[in-house]
């Protein structure tokens, strides 16, 4: 992992799929009929917590520890669409053994349009 860097972005790309939203469905609990009973197109609504696991991926990559996250639901994900979150730097500050810093996040399908906003404050412990 490479010490973060003001006004580096990271970028990562899913497509969930009916079975994703099955299992998250499961595990959740949120098992609403628009998540479970496909549409005429045969899609389901992504739950807005399942697509919130997009910025998590990214913290995931590069170790962080979030000590708050929020998050703006801008309009549903179906199941077959592509969306591609971003993750920037806004201000990171190094101490002696971490990096704390605060990221904005934007998550945009397929035809460009914002489906989720975020702002995420936490640090990223130095290797020994």
């Amino acid at each position: 992992m490479t010490h973060p860097t003001e006004g580096e972005t990271r970028t990562f790309e899913r497509t969930f799929t009916v079975e994703d939203v099955r299992q998250f469905a499961d595990l959740s609990g949120d098992d609403q009929p628009r998540h479970t009973e496909p549409d005429d197109d045969g899609r389901v609504m992504v739950q807005g917590l399942l697509t919130a696991t997009l910025p998590t991926k990214l913290g995931s990559d590069n170790e962080v520890l979030a000590s708050t996250m929020e998050f703006n639901f801008h309009q549903p994900v179906y199941t077959g669409e592509p969306i591609t979150c971003r993750s920037t730097f806004d201000t990171v500050i190094e101490r002696d053994d971490r990096y704390e810093f605060v990221s904005d996040v934007v998550c945009e399908n397929s035809a460009g349009e914002t489906v989720l906003t975020a702002t995420t404050e936490g640090l990223i412990w130095k290797d020994e």
